[in-house]
């Protein structure tokens, strides 16, 4: 990625799509994990083809506001709003086929099988469970790392970014506190993690101000609740607006403000029911730890091998309509890397 990034310098001149890079990382980061192979070769980043398999994957995997319209408004699906279920089907079957694809590609490669990704455990499983682990059952569960491991982690990085590029007193003190703690003798790693607090705070911050899903997932509940004075039959779907309990003014002091220092000295996974990004309970967001540890890891990399700044070109903070918290405009940002890091990258 860093590489990536020192190379679209070169050849745009001085601004990067930052965007593009990032959702190439987050595809490639979860796809390796999966087939142990990348989606985006990192040639084809910044090209047109690269462009256009990343549109590809996040028309199949990246949720969208007209996915739950019918649950809402059920008269919709009497008048087909613009054309909602024909478009579920149709992507519904593209994806399929992409998966279907994937397995079937690794079940041929059998005798290359070392167990190092998860489509060829999940394939010795099935060898084993057939009945537990059949191909539709291996590829609900590439479905939901696809989905919810990808543009959740791209959206935060792309948020703190921005925060980041019209935040020079953040962006210089995290920076400050890599150079310090880690230095660049090596890139920063997993073990460096508990060393920066300062990175911690940066992301439990943005991810804060802009929780990737807004209302969180939906519940139903299993049988009749109160929860804050009403009333809940059974069976009502519930939806938590994590939104607005991070910019509650009873919860947080100048909640519209970018202050990672607000969360210093807390543990924000045990600030119960005024943080939530990922929920909370047991229905809690079980990639929590992988998300942040990806996130922390690309943003430490950005920062500690780059010298960053927005240019004459002001960071665009609005929102596109979604599922998701997505920027309604791709970030650019101007990058140089940094003299001491040359070797890193």
């Amino acid at each position: 990625m860093l590489r990536i990034l020192r190379r679209l310098r070169k050849e745009s001149g001085k601004r990067v799509d930052l965007t593009n890079v990032i959702y190439a990382f987050s595809f490639n980061v979860v796809m390796r994990g999966i087939t142990g192979k990348l989606i985006v070769g990192e040639e084809e980043i910044g090209t047109e083809a690269g462009r256009e398999i990343l549109q590809s994957m996040r028309g199949m995997f990246s949720p969208t506001v007209l996915m739950g319209m019918c649950d809402y408004f059920p008269i919709l699906r009497w008048i087909g709003y613009k054309g909602l279920e024909k478009k579920a089907v149709l992507m519904h079957r593209k994806r399929d086929e992409f998966l279907q694809a994937m397995v079937d590609e690794i079940r041929e490669e059998e005798e290359k099988r070392r167990g190092s990704n998860l489509i060829e455990r999940l394939l010795s499983v099935q060898a084993s469970e057939p009945h537990l682990y059949n191909d539709d059952v291996i590829k609900g569960i590439l479905v939901i790392m696809l989905t919810a491991g990808t543009d959740t982690s791209a959206l935060t990085m792309e948020w703190a970014m921005s925060n980041l590029l019209t935040q020079p007193r953040v962006l210089q003190k995290l920076q400050q506190e890599i150079d310090k703690n880690i230095g660049h003798d090596h890139l920063i790693n997993d073990a460096d993690l508990p060393k920066l607090p300062y990175l911690r705070c940066v992301v439990n911050e943005t991810l804060r101000l802009h929780p990737v899903t807004p209302l969180l997932l939906p519940h139903l509940s299993s049988e009749q609740c109160r929860v804050g004075g009403y009333d809940i039959p059974r069976g009502t779907i519930l939806l938590v607006n994590a939104w607005a309990v991070h910019r509650g003014l009873s919860q947080w002091d100048e909640p519209e403000k970018f202050y990672p220092e607000r969360f210093e000295g807390l543990e924000a996974e045990r600030e119960g029911s005024r943080f939530l990004p990922f929920g909370m309970g047991r229905r809690a967001c079980p990639g929590a730890a992988m998300g942040m540890r990806t996130v922390s890891l690309a943003l430490g990399a950005f920062v500690q091998c780059f010298d960053w700044g927005k240019g004459d070109v002001e960071v665009d903070f609005g929102v596109d309509l979604g599922v998701t918290l997505r920027k309604a405009k791709p970030l650019e940002a101007v990058c140089v890397v940094r003299n001491e890091a040359v070797h890193l990258v």
